[in-house]
């Protein structure tokens, strides 16, 4: 049985529930989903997806590197939307953020996220 790694890091916001902010295994780092909260004031960041994507993109990216990892190194993703009418502006995002390396990924639309959030982002890259 391989160990596992609980991955906790300042840069990223603190999980607002019974769950790590990432967790190391078997060679995978497993991110937990991120939304536009600001690590520092742990409030939500903008009001439209564009800057919504960023952030939680930001967030993913800070919680990758604290486990070891990067977005280089991620393999899949799967991205909630409440509205898929913002497909197009956070694919935007998101493609700046994957140019070099796109992971597989599952877009779904849901009936609604933590806080209000417009969208929220989790992974499994290698580590």
């Amino acid at each position: 049985m391989s160990a596992r790694r609980i991955v906790a890091t300042e840069a990223a916001p603190k999980a607002i529930g019974p769950y790590s902010q990432a967790v190391v295994a078997a060679g995978f780092v497993h991110c937990s989903g991120q939304i536009a909260l600001d690590p520092k004031s742990g409030e939500l960041t903008g009001a439209d997806v564009t800057t919504q994507t960023e952030r939680a993109l930001k967030n993913l990216e800070a919680v990758l590197v604290a486990a070891g990892s990067s977005l280089a190194q991620v393999v899949k993703c799967n991205v909630f939307l409440i509205d898929m009418n913002d497909f197009a502006a956070m694919n935007a995002v998101y493609g700046r953020f994957f140019a070099a390396a796109v992971p597989a990924r599952a877009t779904v639309a849901v009936a609604g996220l933590p806080r209000g959030a417009r969208v929220e982002i989790d992974c499994i890259a290698l580590v």
